[in-house]
């Protein structure tokens, strides 16, 4: 069976792509701890979402950790304070290279435990320059030259968008996942923009969101 590393965080996306891959792969998820705020909450998230799927192809959880204070100082993300609210344009979430040392990371732990293959979850219209098919296509030749060991990435998703995805999807238990930039407690704050786009994608599917907000939904 072949086996995949799954860059996962938590959210919507990256646990759908856990349970698709784990399908016909034996899939490792792979967390990267860089310090911004709510990771510990989105870590919870995922191994509860792993516990509830009950995939025997699902691996423990690996993660991996790399400060990220040195790069982004005082950034919201890192206070865990002032995070975008909803409305707010994509350009405002941007977080500079998190692909690229997502995927660095995992093609090395990729190339100490003799996997070659990286999933990642990225979606339709998602404007950041490192999460284009030419972009993955490229650095994954450059880390399979740098590591000595075939790396290829794969964006399964990519062209498909949230509520399609949550629609072919709904019933996984998604409500576990976690799509929060300030979250509360082990909760979403329904009130930042990520909290939008869940809410928003849910009603486009049609699917009905059991998550706890803790805000009242904007998206009905």
């Amino acid at each position: 069976m072949e086996k995949v590393a799954v860059l996962t965080s938590g959210g919507v996306d990256s646990s759908i792509l856990l349970a698709d891959m784990a399908k016909r792969s034996r899939a490792f998820p792979l967390y990267l701890r860089v310090g911004m705020a709510w990771e510990d909450q989105e870590q919870r998230a995922l191994e509860a979402f792993i516990a509830a799927v009950g995939e025997p192809n699902m691996q423990p959880v690996t993660v991996l950790t790399l400060p990220i204070e040195p790069f982004y100082g005082d950034h919201w993300g890192v206070r865990g304070v002032g995070a975008p609210r909803a409305g707010t344009p994509d350009s405002g979430v941007f977080l500079p290279g998190r692909n690229v040392l997502l995927l660095g990371l995992a093609a090395v732990w990729c190339a100490t435990h003799d996997v070659a293959l990286i999933a990642i979850g990225s979606l339709a219209g998602n404007p950041f320059p490192d999460a284009t098919p030419e972009f993955f296509e490229s650095f994954g030749r450059v880390l399979s030259s740098g590591l000595a060991h075939e790396v290829r990435i794969v964006a399964p998703f990519r062209e498909t968008e949230k509520h399609d995805l949550i629609r072919r999807y709904g019933h996984l238990p998604l409500h576990l996942s976690l799509t929060c930039m300030e979250p509360r407690g082990d909760g979403h704050c329904g009130e930042c923009l990520k909290c939008e786009e869940r809410q928003t994608a849910f009603a486009l599917a049609g699917v009905g969101d059991l998550t706890a907000y803790g805000a009242a939904k904007q998206g009905g």
